[in-house]
């Protein structure tokens, strides 16, 4: 399994006790925009499709005539079906641009436990589904590489590969899922002594949805449901963690 060692470095600003905030950051990869409006959509897949097919049938015959029409049909079903157009991006229109725009999730909580015992149980991913709910499980390969299965409310069932990029024992955390990801995140958690067997946990999570529909249905139900899930998640850890012997 091949993957990227390249890591997120997310700050996180100072916050109360189980606050949360959650901001909304543009992504500006063209993938995940969206420039053609929906009737231009319609007309763009109905027009490929129909030079596609002329295009495919005269490739015997008129051959690089074909070939060109049957090319410019796959560029315009690309541009129906996406609703991306690459030669809009690179003109700068912004008409109709619609992005799925990344969830970045950040909080801080105080944990009544030692520092070093509170990061050995988040370091055993297997035990996040125990507080994040929306989680149905963790299922660890080895050290570094982990399978992630999740149930969005108001999405449904998703699950990717995941990857530990950042491991310095006792003080901090940070992952990434893998490229083929149907939800693309990140996170990064932070462990802090404040006292004797006090410590304090700061944790900064990144969903980025995918380009096209199914990225904007995923975006849905990523806000502000997900976000309130989220908290009451981060405090389930803590109470998870205080409740232990």
């Amino acid at each position: 399994m091949k993957h990227s060692t390249n890591y997120p470095a997310w700050p996180l600003a100072p916050e109360q006790d189980m606050e949360l905030s959650s901001e909304q950051s543009r992504d500006t990869r063209m993938e995940h925009v969206k420039n053609v409006g929906d009737t231009e959509r319609v007309i763009s897949g109905i027009a490929g499709g129909l030079l596609l097919l002329n295009g495919v049938a005269g490739i015997r015959h008129s051959g690089l005539g074909g070939l060109l029409k049957a090319a410019l049909g796959g560029f315009l079903l690309y541009r129906g079906a996406s609703g991306n157009c690459p030669v809009y991006s690179a003109m700068g229109k912004t008409d109709h641009v619609v992005r799925n725009t990344a969830v970045n999730i950040r909080c801080q909580i105080l944990v009544e436990k030692d520092r070093k015992l509170v990061y050995e149980f988040w370091r055993k991913l297997e035990n996040l589904p125990l507080f994040m709910k929306h989680l149905e499980t963790v299922r660890e390969h080895d050290r570094m590489q982990s399978t992630w299965t999740a149930n969005l409310p108001g999405y449904g069932r998703l699950q990717w590969d995941a990857v530990i990029v950042k491991d310095v024992p006792g003080h901090l955390i940070g992952w990434q899922s893998e490229s083929s990801a149907p939800l693309e995140n990140a996170g990064k958690v932070e462990f802090m002594d404040e006292g004797p067997g006090r410590c304090i946990v700061k944790v900064v999570i990144v969903y980025r949805p995918p380009a096209g529909d199914i990225g904007l249905a995923i975006a849905k139900s990523l806000t502000p449901t997900f976000r309130k899930l989220v908290k009451k998640e981060i405090k389930g850890f803590k109470h998870s963690l205080e409740e232990l012997p």
